[in-house]
């Protein structure tokens, strides 16, 4: 079961919670839950939750909504990003690894590129 919340940020930015069904939330620690190889998407940001963990973004990739992970906030700091650059309506590219379950639109980014600039979030992985 996949539910959304919207609420504001200290930025302003309307941000929204992917919460996710109890499977897919235990397969979430590491990159365990992740296929090998290189995966990249491509979408406008509907929603960001930022935090600690680490941050989630909603994506609509060409009409198919995404979950992608990205960095701690000291992850995101360290490779440039900051929050309000996860705007709603923001085209985003991100490349890193999917879900091994091809069912689950989910990912775990390595690199963030926004308006041509790219952050790497992982400067060590492939």
């Amino acid at each position: 079961m996949v539910t959304r919340r919207s609420f504001l940020v200290g930025s302003g930015i309307t941000v929204g919670l992917t919460a996710l069904g109890a499977s897919a939330a235990m397969a979430h620690h590491g990159w365990r839950w992740t296929e090998d190889g290189n995966f990249e998407l491509v979408g406008l940001i509907q929603a960001a939750q930022l935090g600690n963990p680490h941050g989630v973004l909603t994506v609509d990739a060409e009409g198919e909504i995404w979950t992608v992970e990205v960095g701690q906030p000291w992850r995101n700091e360290r490779a440039g990003l900051k929050d309000e650059m996860f705007a709603v309506g923001t085209e985003v590219t991100v490349s890193g690894q999917r879900s091994e379950d091809p069912e689950q639109k989910l990912m775990k980014a390595e690199r963030v590129t926004i308006d041509g600039q790219l952050y790497d979030l992982y400067p060590n992985r492939d």
